[in-house]
């Protein structure tokens, strides 16, 4: 079965890179106990895929993971197993099954809604929240994207879908995926730059508060799809169950 988990990132752990994120998850799911299913071969790893990465010093409330497991205890179980195990500021909050032909969430992430805020000392708050609409309405926002190869200047206003002020910070929802992807630092720094100030990296947070998926032209949550583990258990009765899951209930 594949299993779509929603899980956060906060506090200190927002210092943590991708890479030791995906070891850490690797790690958690063996510690408590769950059957997870591994690729066959010569080097076996277990059959997981992450959603979009998170920048290194961002948070999150809505970060995703696609999981396959041999079979499964019922979803709330499964939920807790994993947070019993989980260090300070990483917390499981779903554990849904997905149909086994569904994507993984990296290959339909197309969206994410991020939360600017502002550290104190740094800007005036009400340059940038006062002046989003005429910001978002520029027939183009240039910037210059860099790589690790090259670097080009680049026309980003196409993929910023919504950007307005949210109280004493800026809510925007940007593209996000492996086709295209816009980091919300890059939207800031072209905000910057049209206000007329020097951006200052370390001015600002960056929480992200949702990640999508496209449907049909519409967009929804990554844990839209799929439903409770425990319902396909009642669903299917006793015997889709696994000799330790009776044995243990």
């Amino acid at each position: 079965m594949k299993a779509r988990i929603k899980w956060t990132k906060t506090g200190v752990l927002r210092f943590i890179g991708h890479l030791d994120v995906q070891r850490y998850f690797h790690k958690a799911i063996m510690r408590a106990g769950l059957p997870v299913s591994f690729t066959k071969g010569m080097s076996p790893h277990q059959m997981m895929s992450f959603a979009a990465p998170l920048g290194l010093g961002m948070t999150s409330q809505a970060e995703y993971v696609d999981v396959n497991f041999d079979w499964s205890y019922p979803g709330q179980e499964m939920l807790n197993r994993l947070n019993a195990v989980m260090n300070e500021g990483i917390s499981v909050t779903e554990f849904k099954q997905i149909d086994d032909k569904e994507k993984n969430c990296m290959a339909v992430t197309a969206a994410a809604d991020y939360l600017v805020s502002f550290r104190p000392g740094y800007y005036y708050t009400d340059a940038f929240t006062k002046r989003t609409e005429a910001f978002f309405f520029q027939e183009t926002i240039p910037i210059l994207k860099k790589t690790k190869r090259s670097e080009k200047e680049v026309d980003i206003s196409p993929m910023i879908l919504e950007i307005r002020g949210q109280g004493n910070a800026i809510f925007m929802k940007l593209v996000t995926g492996s086709a295209e992807n816009l980091k919300p630092q890059l939207v800031i720094e072209a905000f910057c730059k049209y206000l007329g100030y020097e951006y200052n990296p370390y001015g600002f947070r960056y929480h992200r508060l949702e990640t999508y998926l496209k449907k049909d032209g519409v967009l929804a949550p990554l844990g839209s799809v799929g439903w409770d583990v425990t319902e396909m258990i009642e669903r299917q009765g006793d015997d889709s169950l696994s000799p330790t899951i009776e044995n243990e209930m």
